[in-house]
């Protein structure tokens, strides 16, 4: 085989291996987001792999031959999730000033729930339940959550904004910012939406992050 022949078998062998790849990818990802909207709709317990395959357009043991079980998926998506977020600010968190990663942030976190709302209440029902699965998981968030403490500490201690408690702060922003996903319900029926209709985002986002920003007093 010459050296030109050898290069064009591994350049295909390549292309065909990197097919295959995507392609496991594309499916786990049907089935991340299959198994988020059974656990949201209904609980861990209720939900079966007979239905997350359905919604994924597969059978049961085609399932299984991507999860072991429903309890380790239960447990990925959550872990996937806290990622999400946490690269949510970390993105969010090379803005040049206090208020431009405030105003990135907001957007990111309201765009995020907004768009994957059966996340967001699927992590915040776990929550509510005592966090029996996530409670293995804290240590890596808690650790980015100091560095966020980190962070708006600085601010403060530069002069760049008003004091403020940077955990408690933080905590706000995110509790402020969650709700539009997780108590959907209530938000529409206090707007008086109708079915299908889509609160204004654009106005929610801009009194949220005005909220924050007179908070800190840079606004």
């Amino acid at each position: 085989m010459t050296q030109q022949n050898a290069e064009n078998q591994e350049t295909q062998t390549s292309r065909a291996r990197d097919k295959v790849l995507e392609r496991r990818r594309m499916i786990l990802a049907t089935i991340r987001d299959a198994a988020i909207d059974e656990f949201a709709s209904k609980g861990l317990i209720g939900a079966s792999t007979q239905a997350i395959a359905q919604r994924a357009g597969l059978t049961k043991p085609q399932l299984h031959y991507y999860i072991s079980s429903k309890e380790e998926l239960y447990e990925d998506i959550l872990v996937y999730i806290l990622d999400e977020w946490q690269e949510l600010f970390l993105s969010a968190s090379t803005g040049d000033t206090p208020a431009d990663v405030i105003r990135a942030y907001v957007h990111k976190k309201l765009e995020y729930g907004r768009r994957n709302p059966n996340a967001s209440r699927l992590f915040t029902t776990e929550i509510a339940n005592g966090a029996p699965v996530l409670g293995r998981h804290w240590a890596p968030y808690q650790a980015s959550t100091r560095e966020a403490v980190g962070l708006i500490q600085s601010w403060v201690d530069q002069g760049l904004v008003r004091a403020v408690d940077p955990l408690l702060f933080q905590m706000h922003i995110w509790a402020v910012t969650q709700h539009y996903a997780d108590f959907d319900v209530q938000v529409r029926n206090m707007m008086n939406l109708d079915e299908g209709e889509e609160p204004d985002y654009g106005q929610i986002e801009k009194e949220v992050t005005s909220l924050f920003l007179r908070a800190l007093g840079i606004e």
